[in-house]
């Protein structure tokens, strides 16, 4: 069928009561163009749940007048739902065309019964949140709404499906399965043409057959074509091939769909661990939730590219889409870009983590969603696993056990070619059991108080220790074991034990704590039963908020797990809100063997008469910087992040000391600097001899407003970086600005904020201050002429003005 964006003309306006509007009590409809996050832009509550960030739960209501050609009489409509959250339900003409409770599953509606051709429609979609989630949703039609138009005879949504087998250096044949649907009232016979083409579109391999289809039935087609040497699929040489289907009458064609696809081998076992194309391969990787940071859950195509990119370059070469299926557009990136993919079902199953989750509807709809990521993710060879969960409570019961059989079985009759993961954390799996396993403790002469005790001293000892413990082990055995790959939260001290207990079991860390990236990247590259590594996260985002805050305590105050407002992100990513990388994502970088310079993070000044606390996901309160304004002659602490046996550290070419580093230490020096403006130099000391080298050098006074320009590949958003610098370009770390941002020409502005985890600041603008010299402002273009943005910041520093060109179209709908 032809497929064409719907996402403009909307209006959207929290939900009203009917009653309430008899008696002249409304609220009007807003103007919106999707993706649209109707939360992010709702005044948060300083009273409300830190989970959420903050922001209220909340009902809205979106609508679209339509109006179909006449001549639409006997065509196939079908409207495509990449996202709506949550429990959606859509009305054409006032009659109810369909629902769908899951927020984060792509659904379709059959729209030709309810449309009227030739004349105005309306679509009206509701959906509500609130009570249901543990991190930031967002609200509302959320991602890309499609409409689908094709003849009786059609290739439905999803209809084409290839996959590769036999692959060999000189050849691999391509199996590509179409479905060929009716609603005609007799049987009907079409010819099914597939054409493959590399991706300089040369022709590699075509075929045709003939497919007779059933009175209102479907048929299908599976075509096996030999494709010659084939160009392998991998993160480090994404080749994609393209598949193009054709439904032929008469030498007539009707219908038309294709596909991308990648040509890979996969393999996986505790020997060799996971090979593509017969080459091992770790995982390096990075958990992320769904959210765009300061452009909230908004789906962009353009903003999950620019996320995919800059977490590979940050040294990332997998993401876990946590905890919940990811979108079409972040898959399409990735199989662009070359990063592998763990794609995620759920949060819970059927016991509730919140007052009003998923599990009210799990036992009812769990096939439909797991149905719909699936078939969503079948033809991106970024997709290497599937994970049926994430911490779920019954894995460590019968009744868990039965469950991921089904939904393991499900996913394998789905899908064949793909491995099955579930991200298990030992500790919520004996949950129900912890008293029993208290007075164990205290048996031992360690009594409640010891776990209490351990616990506060550090939850990754705790979880370890509940989690290598024979409990764990017999509850989890039979939730493991329907797994192809053991998915493990926060359970590193299994990885070398389980080689013993359980000799043919592939391990991933599905989830790890960033601190402790040094020793499970150890155990990674050590055993090759262990796959990889899932730190949490890779980017920052909304929700949760403070989970990576750094701890600066008061005598006698005690620290939180929660940030309290105006805290709205986690502050646990290697890259904040806006993808700038902080020190953590360096020093991984090191880690994996991917950075050979050092790396200086410099603690922030201003608390050293306050004791720290750092959590499990807490880093170092450090920046990357040497602009101190206000603190010269104070004492700096001083970290220098480096996989060489020592480091020197000098200021102005002055040594300040020599210190050991690598894996001995960590790979991790301390010094303390008295602070005076200057460039600070890192020297690497590999075997006695000096090596690599790296240096920060102190900023002067603001001069101006610098800015650096991102185009999104669809042309539909343009990302304008915004630094506060001296006189010679060098940002200013210290002198953050309020600044104000203002759009002229056919575009708006979409967001403009900092990473900043705790911001007064909204980000619908135009005004936002910067954090550590640096803002981002995103404008969406709305048509194809030039643009000006002008970026101020008060008369004390010159201002900065962008042009962006005339577009000879405009990119929004050219995602296919």
């Amino acid at each position: 069928m032809k497929r064409t964006a719907f996402n403009d003309g909307w209006q959207f306006r929290p939900k009203q009561n009917p009653f309430a509007e008899l008696g002249g009590l409304s609220t009007p409809y807003t103007d919106v163009t999707l993706p649209h996050d109707a939360l992010i832009h709702e005044d948060r509550d300083p009273d409300g749940e830190g989970a959420v960030a903050y922001f209220p739960a909340g009902a809205y209501q979106y609508r679209k007048t339509f109006t179909p050609p006449a001549d639409l009489a006997g065509q196939r409509i079908v409207l495509e739902f990449e996202g709506v959250y949550r429990d959606a339900t859509v009305h054409i003409n006032g009659a109810f065309a369909g629902q769908r409770p899951y927020g984060y599953s792509r659904f379709t509606i059959d729209a030709d019964r309810f449309l009227r051709p030739g004349e105005e429609n309306l679509i009206e979609v509701e959906s509500r949140h609130g009570g249901d989630s543990r991190w930031y949703t967002g609200a509302g039609i959320y991602r890309d709404v499609w409409l689908h138009v094709g003849p009786a005879v059609h290739l439905p949504v999803d209809g084409v499906r290839v996959s590769a087998t036999d692959i060999e250096p000189d050849g691999a044949v391509v199996e590509v399965d179409v479905i060929v649907a009716s609603t005609s009232n007799r049987h009907e016979t079409v010819d099914v043409a597939v054409s493959l083409t590399d991706a300089a579109g040369a022709t590699v391999a075509r075929g045709t057959v003939p497919v007779t289809v059933d009175v209102n039935g479907q048929s299908r087609s599976r075509q096996r074509l030999y494709l010659p040497t084939p160009q392998l699929w991998s993160a480090e040489s994404p080749t994609l091939y393209f598949a193009a289907v054709e439904l032929i009458v008469d030498a007539t064609r009707i219908d038309d769909a294709s596909a991308a696809f990648g040509i890979r081998r996969l393999q996986v076992d505790p020997v060799h661990g996971l090979r593509v194309n017969g080459e091992v391969v770790k995982l390096r990787g990075a958990c992320v939730h769904h959210d765009n940071g300061i452009l909230g859950a908004a789906t962009f195509a353009d903003a999950e590219e620019r996320r995919v990119r800059l977490l590979k370059e940050a040294g990332f070469n997998a993401i876990r889409s946590s905890h919940n299926p990811m979108s079409v557009a972040m898959l399409e990136a990735c199989d662009r870009l070359g990063v592998y993919v763990m794609d995620e079902t759920f949060d819970m199953w059927t016991s509730t983590k919140m007052p009003h989750d998923y599990s009210l509807h799990f036992a009812e709809w769990w096939e439909r969603d797991v149905e719909s990521m699936v078939a969503k993710d079948f033809n991106h060879p970024s997709v290497i696993m599937y994970s049926i969960g994430n911490e779920i409570p019954e894995t460590g019961s019968p009744a868990g056990g039965l469950t991921g059989r089904a939904l393991a079985e499900k996913v394998r009759e789905l899908d064949p070619t793909r491995y099955v993961t579930n991200a298990v954390n030992g500790m919520l799996a004996v949950m129900d059991d912890m008293k029993k396993l208290a007075a164990q403790r205290g048996d031992e002469g360690g009594g409640d108080a010891a776990g209490i005790n351990t616990l506060m001293a550090g939850p990754a000892e705790f979880m370890n220790q509940i989690g290598t413990s024979p409990l764990v082990t017999e509850k989890t055995a039979e939730s493991f074991g329907v797994l192809d790959i053991a998915g493990m939260n926060y359970l590193d001290a299994r990885y070398v034990m389980d080689k013993e207990l359980f000799p043919h079991r592939v391990i991933v860390g599905t989830e790890t704590f960033p601190t402790r990236i040094d020793h499970n990247w150890a155990l990674v590259t050590e055993n090759a039963h262990v796959i990889g590594d899932f730190t949490w996260t890779g980017f920052d985002y909304l929700g949760e908020v403070g989970l990576g805050r750094a701890h600066h305590l008061a005598e006698g105050e005690t620290p939180s797990l929660s940030g309290p407002y105006p805290w709205i992100a986690a502050w646990c990513g290697d890259l904040d809100l806006i993808g700038s990388r902080r020190p953590a994502s360096f020093y991984r970088e090191i880690i994996f063997g991917l950075r050979t310079s050092p790396y200086i993070a410099v603690i922030r000044p201003g608390n050293e008469d306050r004791t720290f606390y750092a959590g499990p996901w807490t880093w170092s309160d450090s920046i990357g910087s040497w602009t101190w304004a206000g603190h010269e002659g104070a004492p700096l602490a001083v970290e220098v992040y480096s996989d060489a046996e020592e480091v020197e550290l000098a200021l102005d070419g002055d040594v300040i000391g020599t210190a050991a580093a690598g894996a001995e230490n960590r790979f991790k020096a301390e010094f303390t600097v008295p602070y005076r403006p200057g460039t600070l130099t890192a020297t690497a000391i590999r075997r006695g001899e000096r090596a690599e080298t790296f240096s920060f050098t102190s900023a002067g006074d603001a001069a101006r407003l610098a800015t650096r320009v991102e185009d999104g590949t669809s042309e539909d958003l343009v990302f304008i970086e915004i630094a506060v610098v001296d006189a010679d370009g060098r940002v200013t770390t210290s002198a953050d600005r309020l600044i104000d941002v203002r759009v002229d020409g056919d575009a708006v502005l979409a967001a403009v904020g900092s990473g900043n985890p705790a911001p007064m600041d909204s980000y619908d603008g135009p005004e936002a201050q910067t954090f550590d010299g640096v803002a981002l402002a995103v404008v969406r273009r709305t048509g194809p002429g030039a643009v000006t943005v002008t970026v101020s910041a008060g008369d004390v520093i010159a201002p900065a003005t962008v042009l962006l060109e005339e577009l000879d179209h405009l990119g929004v709908a050219a995602r296919t």
